[in-house]
């Protein structure tokens, strides 16, 4: 609730602004939205539900490469969420330094391995091909 509502309401009046709907979030959480058209609501809807994504396991994300280090990448794959590929998931091969694969910025596609108790997401780009359809 409190990432939709945004630092001072920042985020909650920005997708208002964006998409011309009102958003409405009660005490128990229950997020109502009101707006001329359908496709307002949609459009604040789809924003509200990509802040509030959690990763899945086995899916497919497009990334964004945010930090390289010397054991892998970390990605961010959803508003807020990084997750690491370690050096042993980039490729099939052995990678000796993982700026011969990657480049911080650059867009690439990764699945989720896991997510540990701690919330740390593990992802692969080396297994995108097995697994299902992109996010």
């Amino acid at each position: 609730m409190r990432d939709i509502i945004g630092k001072g309401g920042a985020t909650i009046r920005g997708i208002s602004e964006q998409t011309s709907a009102t958003v409405d979030i009660d005490d128990s959480g229950l997020v109502k939205i009101y707006g001329q058209d359908k496709d307002s609501c949609q459009a604040a809807l789809k924003m509200i539900e990509e802040i509030t994504a959690e990763a899945e396991i086995g899916k497919i994300y497009e990334g964004t490469v945010a930090r390289i280090v010397d054991f892998g990448a970390f990605v961010t794959f959803l508003p807020g969420v990084d997750g690491l590929v370690h050096i042993s998931q980039i490729a099939d091969e052995r990678v000796e330094k993982v700026t011969d694969y990657l480049s911080e910025g650059q867009k690439i596609q990764v699945v989720v391995l896991d997510v540990d108790q701690r919330g740390r997401v593990k992802l692969s780009i080396k297994e995108v091909k097995n697994a299902q359809q992109p996010a």
